[in-house]
């Protein structure tokens, strides 16, 4: 398959992030040029530059109708945009310090917005007034913010070694959860809402009650940093991956250790961990390979072997009978996520992998590369159906459309273009930004 090549339209900035409307039709982009920018996704025209930040844009989101956007800066300040003509509505003032990031509240049209700074607070707001309705005080740099399922609730986690619980409604501190003895590197509602777990600086997790704030479990084994916690979608066991090698299993009502999924020949932290979608398996990724492990029986895991080295990217397919991974090792690999079987080798990247995605119906697998390029592929048979060439720097993150119909791609060639996701035509890019990015986050509303 020939590569397809475009003209370098040469753009003196980059992208922080970017995002599709619900709809596939806009993407917005954040950029460290201060701008924020709407931009038709069809044809790349760029309807609005939603000028008013004086300083970097860190955090874009939209609002789940897709009406309005929010979008936070290192000038301290969140502002609220109307999507479709780029209206400035609103202005929220308050925080001192870098906003770290923003979340419209999952109410269906989003009413509140909240927020979180380097000033160590977390804040929520009136979207619709901008009214600033409560300010939550933390004693050090919030590391994480997030909303209960329900909306009801805001959780963060601070380097101040607490896990904060507040009303969003009134903005009434709830709880502080108080254990930690080092920083608070994650946190997450179960999901019923019910109960929080929390991994740490300290080696430790600890599970919450959510509504009473009483500390039910402290989780202990791990002999390095945790580095990634995660419930079991029924919400019955936590799994854990940490600086010391090992991934575990815990019960996450008793809080019993299940399973040290520990392997002599494991010679990097883990750093990732994910539950397949139906919780029966366990995948996580470390150097040189990725593993899938019995999430129930602890049986010795499945060592994908092929890799020769770090794996960056792992996913499970969405009806979680495959899995895909990149590596450093230029190779895009095809696994049976039950028998461990490597049923591809997707060779044709020249430099290290850095992004692996399937499509939505799980036909094929999207590919962003140190090389350049984005390659597409055939999940099930691997071969390469397009190469995307236009890039001409690094590729950093790659998504396809909620339809499958379109791709976008993010570089430090200071570039956002989308592609046809099924002809591979180059359908846009996107020209404005006018400084470097430190990271591209590729996400569709």
């Amino acid at each position: 398959m020939a590569a397809i090549t475009i003209p370098l339209l040469t753009i003196p900035n980059g992208c922080s992030c970017v995002a599709f409307t619900p709809d596939s039709n806009r993407i917005v982009s954040g950029s460290w040029d201060k701008p924020v920018r709407v931009w038709d996704a069809k044809t790349g025209e760029q309807l609005r530059e939603l000028q008013g930040h004086t300083d970097s844009v860190t955090s874009v989101a939209f609002s789940s109708d897709g009406n309005r956007i929010v979008s936070g800066s290192q000038d301290n300040s969140v502002r609220v945009w109307d999507a479709k003509t780029g209206e400035q509505l609103r202005v929220l003032q308050g925080h001192t310090g870098d906003i770290t990031s923003v979340a419209f509240s999952p109410d269906g049209i989003g009413n509140r917005i909240t927020s979180g700074s380097y000033d160590k607070s977390v804040r929520v707001w009136d979207a619709k007034t901008g009214e600033q309705l409560w300010d939550c005080k933390n004693t050090n740099p919030v590391t994480s913010v997030g909303f209960s399922p329900d909306g009801n609730r805001i959780i963060s986690g601070s380097q101040d070694n607490s896990v904060r619980v507040w009303d969003a409604k009134t903005g009434e501190q709830l709880r502080e959860l108080r254990g930690h003895t080092d920083s608070v590197t994650s946190v997450a509602f179960s999901p019923d809402g019910n109960r929080i777990v929390s991994g740490s600086f300290d080696k430790s997790m600890r599970v919450w009650d959510a509504k009473t704030g009483e500390q039910l479990r402290e989780l202990r084994g791990h002999v390095d940093y945790v580095t990634s916690v995660a419930f079991s979608p029924d919400g019955n066991r936590i799994v854990s991956g940490s600086y010391d090698k090992s991934v575990r299993v815990w019960d996450a009502k008793t809080g019993e250790q299940l399973r040290e999924l520990h392997l002599m020949q494991l010679t990097d932290f883990v750093t990732s961990v994910a539950f397949s979608p139906d919780g029966n398996r366990i995948v996580s990724g470390s150097r040189e390979s990725v593993r899938v492990w019995d999430a129930k029986m602890g049986e010795q895991p499945r060592e994908l072997q092929g890799h020769t080295d770090y794996v960056n990217s792992i996913a499970f397919s969405p009806d979680g009978n495959r899995i895909v991974s990149g590596s450093w090792d230029n190779s895009v690999r095809v696994w049976d996520a039950k028998t461990g079987e490597q049923l591809r080798e997707l060779r044709g990247h020249a430099e290290c992998v850095t992004s692996v995605t399937f499509s939505l119906d799980g036909n094929r697998i999207l590919s962003g590369s140190y090389d350049k390029s984005v390659r597409v592929w055939g999940a099930k048979t691997g071969e390469q159906l397009r190469e995307l060439q236009g890039h001409t720097e690094c590729v950093t993150s790659v998504a396809f459309s909620p339809d499958d119909n379109r791709i976008v791609s993010g570089s430090w060639d200071q570039s956002v273009r989308v592609w046809d996701a099924k002809t591979g035509e180059h359908l846009q890019e996107l020209r404005g930004h006018s400084n470097h990015a430190s990271q591209l986050g590729c996400i569709f509303a």
